[in-house]
């Protein structure tokens, strides 16, 4: 499975070390496993978690050099990251550059996010609690499948640093009001990605 991780990931752009894909394999191991107790995700065959997680995840790798982002030394959490998509992809390729937190309401899937913690060897924070709630703020917020748009948008905004970003991965549909704010990005292995990047600003 970590020969397609590879090969996906190449062709789009995103080199993937040994030991970035052994972090994978782990990953996809540990997800199986509780996945049959706790029904962390609906993705249950290899290859499309492979597909539909891992690499799904790692299109924000491009987004971020499309838009000229530079990620090291920020503050992102993501919001809502149930079995940490995709927030855990990202920091196993990113490693120390960012600082990461998973916020997640669901206690399961909070437990099994700090175990994934120990065994992948990575550093993050898990914020078990309502995003409503989390007082932090951080530099970029990313979001996948939570939930209605503007509601994710509202609460996300709040969890922002004064000219943060917030980066809502959507699939083909998009509301008419956030076409301005959309970027739509072509993956090979996986349908039309579509990212809304909104800013927030001082006022």
């Amino acid at each position: 499975m970590m020969d397609l991780l590879y090969k996906l990931a190449k062709e789009n752009g995103i080199e993937l070390s040994q030991a970035q894909l052994e972090k994978f394999q782990t990953y996809l191991d540990m997800l199986l496993k509780w996945n049959r107790a706790y029904n962390l995700t609906s993705v249950r065959k290899k290859e499309d978690i492979v597909i539909k997680h891992f690499l799904d995840s790692l299109t924000l790798v491009k987004l971020f050099e499309a838009k000229g982002i530079d990620v090291s030394g920020k503050k992102i959490a993501d919001f809502g990251s149930g079995a940490g998509f995709p927030g855990v992809p990202l920091k196993i390729y990113y490693e120390e550059k960012i600082d990461l937190y998973l916020i997640e309401s669901v206690g399961k899937k909070c437990i099994f996010l700090e175990m994934l913690s120990k065994e992948l060897g990575l550093k993050y924070t898990v914020l078990c609690e309502r995003a409503e709630k989390i007082q932090d703020k951080f530099d970029i917020v990313v979001s996948r499948a939570t939930g209605e748009t503007f509601e994710v948008l509202k609460i996300g905004k709040n969890l922002l640093k004064e000219n943060g970003l917030m980066v809502i991965m959507k699939g083909k549909d998009v509301e008419e009001e956030l076409k301005p704010y959309t970027l739509s990005m072509h993956f090979k292995g996986l349908p039309e990605r579509k990212f809304v990047v909104v800013q927030k600003w001082s006022g």
